[in-house]
């Protein structure tokens, strides 16, 4: 239960990066408070999820979820440019989020 509330605060925290995005500074109302509501959710999934977890290894992995999903996103959603080293950066940061639960 533990990996799966830090896999759901992985994609919390995809959600408020993308949000950041949408508030224009924080100066759209709903954009705003989706943002923040996620952002919250995101913590407290990984606060949860750590009373059984390595805060190093949680840590890790919810960084990694999040950095990864926010640039797959941005590339998405956002026509943010994409590269060959983009594609391998993403690649190891998704091998480094595997050995951190390999290692577990």
């Amino acid at each position: 239960m533990s990996w799966f509330l830090l896999i759901l605060a992985g994609l919390f925290e995809i959600g408020w990066a993308i949000g950041l995005k949408y508030t224009e500074g924080f100066t759209r109302l709903w954009p705003s408070i989706f943002t923040v509501a996620s952002m919250a959710v995101s913590v407290l999934l990984l606060g949860l999820a750590v009373k059984q977890l390595p805060i190093g290894t949680a840590y890790g992995v919810w960084v990694g979820i999040g950095a990864m999903g926010t640039a797959i996103a941005g590339i998405i959603l956002l026509g943010e440019g994409v590269s060959l080293l983009k594609i391998a950066s993403l690649l190891l940061i998704l091998l480094g989020v595997l050995g951190l639960k390999l290692a577990h």
